[in-house]
């Protein structure tokens, strides 16, 4: 690991509020560690982006706060990565470049900045992108909280893909692509100095190469979206209200690990509102659903694919939950978050 020569040459192993002055601290900082992870070549504050010349461009900024930084299954520089990278790859876009601005509280050590940029850059190779620009700022101690990232990101859309809830017909099915609850059950627990049999850990990861693989095989796709905080139940309720249509559901179809059931039943929790980082939700033609579900069962993120649900005419803006025991109940947002700063 480089080290930082702070004024008359000590070496420097935390965040000072030099590092945000804009002066020979910040620049080091940025020459010495974010340069050399994401290779960049200029450090000017904004680039051209030489690679793009499409008719429609994606793009998608948002901020990350989860706390603690670092748990099960990942950290929040890969969840940032991986977060704006999704968000691209649900409206079908394939993610080209990211931004990533971080704001340092005074004192934050090098050592976790290091750890951090790391698993951002293997996040970005992995999902197939680039961090091109960015910014750091630095707050006084107790001025914030380590470290938050705010990051930013753009990608294409190719010719045909039109995804939008807009496009969602009665009929459709209701696809998801994996167990849900993981990620807050992770960060819930490293937060709280909890562990669970069999341990949970957070599902953080990219989806575009995924939804790559969809589109190849189908257009017939009506809207996407990952149920990130708030969970699945909030992200249907979403759909829902923006499609003017009912989506009903089927609790014995939605998978969900064994180990997140435990933790929810020993912590008065329900899955159904648990955050998600590395799931996505179809929407579908009814005709396309059983051949898309095999084909993403085929993918590594998405062995754990099933249909949970159809869309309804009426009753509008509604979710319905067939439960296990053959009721069925009408289930909303929750009026807050049960996990804050979980992403």
């Amino acid at each position: 690991m480089q080290r930082i020569i702070g004024i008359g040459g000590a070496i420097v192993d935390k965040i000072l509020l030099g590092h945000g002055s804009g002066g020979r601290l910040m620049h080091q900082l940025i020459r010495e560690h974010f340069a050399i992870e994401f290779d960049i070549k200029s450090l000017n504050d904004s680039t051209v982006l030489d690679r793009i010349n499409p008719n429609r461009l994606a793009f998608t900024t948002d901020s990350y706060v989860v706390s603690p930084i670092f748990f099960p299954g990942g950290n929040i520089g890969e969840l940032a990565v991986y977060g704006t990278v999704n968000d691209l790859a649900m409206v079908g876009a394939k993610p080209l470049y990211l931004t990533a601005g971080f704001i340092f509280e005074e004192g934050f050590l090098i050592s976790d900045l290091k750890r951090i940029l790391l698993s951002m850059a293997n996040a970005a190779k992995r999902a197939g992108v680039k961090i091109v620009a960015g910014d750091t700022k630095v707050v006084n101690k107790g001025k914030g909280d380590g470290v938050f990232i705010n990051t930013s990101g753009i990608g294409v859309v190719a010719e045909g893909v039109d995804i939008a809830p807009s496009k969602i017909e009665a009929g459709d099915k209701v696809v998801i692509s994996g167990t849900i609850g993981n990620h807050g059950i992770a960060v819930l627990a490293e937060r709280n100095g909890l562990s669970f049999d069999p341990p949970v850990v957070s599902d953080t990861a990219p989806l575009n190469h995924l939804v790559e693989k969809m589109l190849e095989t189908t257009k017939d796709i009506h809207a996407m979206r990952d149920p990130t905080r708030g969970g699945l139940i909030t992200t249907l309720k979403e759909i829902a209200l923006e499609s003017g249509l009912c989506i009903e559901i089927s609790e014995g179809a939605i998978p969900v690990a064994s180990g997140v059931i435990g933790a929810c039943e020993l912590l008065g929790l329900d899955p159904l509102y648990v955050a998600n980082e590395g799931i996505l939700i179809a929407i579908v033609m009814p005709d396309v659903a059983e051949s898309l579900v095999k084909l993403m069962r085929q993918h590594p993120i998405g062995k754990n694919t099933n249909i949970i649900g159809e869309v309804a005419e009426a009753p509008e803006g509604m979710v319905l939950l067939r439960t296990k025991i053959g009721g069925t109940r009408i289930v909303e947002m929750l009026a807050g978050e049960q996990l804050p700063r979980i992403c």
